[in-house]
């Protein structure tokens, strides 16, 4: 693509982010068939296809690429009008992080940008082992994520190790659990995920009893639910640290496998784009991260 049509490209990236092209027509402020023919036109240039029209319209790889490039313009013609700090003008910036960080540290660490009121910053949730995926595909400008894979373009910041423990309800643990975390009795106790995407508890079986079979379980994709559901005594499921130590101290909740953790390193994945902006935010998340989660050496 010698030209870039940058027209053609905020239609692909409205369509996708909006999911359909009536909605994203609205948000561009023309009508649904300038849409159409303004991302015709883009992937005539482009000379391949850029977005599947599925329901929801999916982005291609290449597509992707675009949106990515695009994204990343508009963080840095944000930055140069710097003057322009008011309604729709304002910068934007997108990140990805897992729920027990967004539940722990993370508010924390955007504090200062969000309070200040100059930027908008959208957070999105997904599994620690999956945020990479949207940074890869141009969703987020950085993100929390426990995969080492680099990706061209981007930054990589080590923040420290999250633990979880095995935990569940002390009536749950003696029906359920009478001679500890074994095989025998993960086949079938009903356990808790956050969701499919979910695999620590089934690392830490694996680790801590051998068993790699499937067990029972139901998901919930809520934090701070999750954690009332282990003390509720619906089953028994993996818990940070950070989040469930009063409930140990308390005995609300106890640990199925003493003396052994999980510990999951993560990282702060961002694309290279210095902008006030994008470098207060992850001067931000590093640092505060870092005070949170356990180092090397702790």
């Amino acid at each position: 693509m010698s030209r870039i049509d940058y027209r053609g490209l905020a239609a692909l990236d409205a369509v996708v982010e909006h999911g359909s092209f009536d909605k994203a027509a609205i948000a561009l402020s023309i009508t649904q068939s300038a849409v159409s023919q303004r991302l015709r036109m883009l992937e005539s240039q482009a000379g391949e296809l850029l977005l599947l029209r599925s329901q929801p319209p999916q982005a291609t790889e290449a597509g992707h690429r675009l949106i990515a490039h695009y994204r990343q313009v508009r963080l840095l013609e944000a930055a140069l009008d710097s003057s322009n700090r008011s309604g729709a003008g304002r910068a934007e910036l997108a990140i990805a992080v897992n729920a027990d960080s967004a539940v722990t540290w993370l508010q924390q660490a955007v504090t200062p940008l969000m309070a200040a009121g100059d930027c908008m910053l959208h957070i999105t949730m997904d599994d620690q082992d999956h945020t990479l995926t949207m940074l890869r595909e141009g969703r987020v400008f950085g993100c929390v994520t426990s995969e080492t894979a680099h990706v061209a373009g981007t930054t990589a910041t080590p923040l420290g190790r999250m633990r979880y423990h095995c935990l569940a309800s002390p009536a749950f643990a003696a029906r359920w659990f009478p001679d500890g975390l074994t095989a025998a009795s993960v086949e079938n106790a009903p356990a808790l995920d956050f969701n499919r995407k979910d695999a620590l508890l089934a690392r830490f079986i694996a680790q801590a009893t051998g068993y790699q079979g499937r067990y029972p379980h139901h998901s919930f994709a809520s934090s701070e639910g999750f954690v009332r559901f282990l003390e509720a005594g619906f089953a028994y499921g993996m818990a940070p640290q950070l989040q469930c130590a009063a409930q140990l101290e308390a005995g609300t909740l106890v640990d199925l496998a003493p003396g052994r953790v999980l510990d999951v390193p993560l990282i702060w994945h961002m694309w290279d784009i210095q902008t006030p902006f994008t470098k207060a935010l992850t001067e931000q998340v590093i640092d505060t991260a870092r005070r949170w989660l356990l180092q090397p050496g702790d």
